[in-house]
């Protein structure tokens, strides 16, 4: 399967009612013999924004490839309510040889939609992430943050319903980096798909998500499922409430004592 923005191909299950996604005692042992993730339950609803936090190697990655599609769980089930699912990871993944526009255009290219469909959406898509004037440049000629906004621009034309981004924005200097969190937040606000979000910060993941998920290390187990209740839209300002901090500090805390 190819590893660029991808549509889910797991079949949905019987779900209960709102929920998009659900694990039910999901377990993945590669190969090797390591257990990566073990007897994990998680249901996502509809329109949930949820982050999942943990330590290297606890399986968060795992976790979502199994969603996507492209792991297996060797135990337990993982099911999601609908096809229209965008996957994107921390590489931006861009064709070298294609245009900002032509990249965008991409998965709606493989999907056969009518070119009128994907120059619309991928017009849309630009302009909703910032690119508008960059269609005809190639990816050599953009800035780490510009890249990357094109694999969000790509994943946005496929108008998912649901996405699940892999530590999209780890490989990022700091700023850069919070400007992208800024223009997600955004995108979510607007659109609110549902979304399963991986990541090594504990500020991102609370500035972001309605649910902080902690998980444990190797093999990754539940910790903690936690509440994040500030409401949307959200101002970069939030950073600097108290509230934000203590919310910050509550997962550290839950890390810590996982060790």
């Amino acid at each position: 399967m190819n590893l660029i923005d991808t549509v889910n191909d797991v079949d949905a299950r019987h779900l209960t009612k709102g929920t998009v996604i659900s694990a039910s005692g999901v377990s993945k042992e590669f190969d090797s013999g390591t257990t990566a993730v073990l007897d994990v339950d998680l249901d996502i609803a509809d329109g949930d924004f949820v982050a999942i936090v943990g330590p290297s190697g606890c399986g968060k990655s795992t976790l979502l490839r199994m969603a996507a599609g492209l792991e297996a769980p060797t135990a337990g089930s993982i099911a999601l309510s609908t096809d229209s699912v965008g996957v994107i990871f921390q590489e931006p993944t861009l064709l070298g040889w294609r245009s900002v526009q032509a990249n965008v255009e991409l998965c709606a290219e493989l999907a056969r939609l009518p070119k009128s469909q994907r120059r619309s959406r991928a017009a849309v898509a630009i302009d909703a992430v910032g690119l508008g004037g960059f269609e005809k440049q190639l990816p050599r000629m953009l800035s780490g943050g510009m890249k990357m906004r094109v694999s969000l621009a790509r994943m946005l034309a496929k108008e998912p319903a649901v996405m699940l981004l892999d530590e999209p924005f780890g490989a990022l200097d700091e700023m850069t980096r919070l400007e992208m969190q800024n223009e997600l937040l955004r995108l979510y606000t607007a659109r609110r798909f549902t979304a399963l979000f991986i990541t090594h910060s504990m500020s991102e993941a609370v500035f972001l998500a309605n649910r902080v998920v902690v998980m444990s290390p190797r093999p990754g187990r539940i910790a903690a499922d936690i509440r994040i209740d500030f409401a949307y839209p959200r101002e970069p300002e939030l950073r600097y409430d108290p509230r934000f901090t203590a919310h910050v500090a509550a997962i550290s805390e839950t890390l810590r004592g996982t060790e």
